[in-house]
């Protein structure tokens, strides 16, 4: 999933809100998720979204586990393809696709 992020500060706000208002976290958890949620879109953006309810209702997939991530990248709608900076540099070869 590729987002563009338009509004960073407001991204900020909105996660805040949601940490403040989390009943459960411990108080200096809260403060760290604060920071990191102002220092990074993709911590903001881990407290907005729960990623099992955007697969709740997909069938024939079990969600193991969920992580996020945020990098800057330059999009193009009408590429074919997008470079997204793969972890291990890796390209997947012909002979190992399905």
């Amino acid at each position: 999933m590729v987002l563009e992020i338009d509004g960073p500060a407001e991204l900020a706000e909105a996660a805040e809100a949601r940490i403040d208002a989390d009943e459960f976290m411990p108080e200096e958890e809260r403060a760290h998720a604060r920071a990191a949620a102002r220092e990074d879109s993709a911590e903001a953006l881990a407290h907005l979204v729960e990623p099992f309810d955007l697969i709740r209702d997909v069938p024939g997939i079990e969600m193991v586990q969920a992580s996020w991530s945020s990098e800057e990248i330059d999009y193009d709608p009408d590429a074919l393809e997008w470079d997204l900076g793969e972890e291990d540099g890796a390209e997947e070869d012909e002979d190992d696709r399905p």
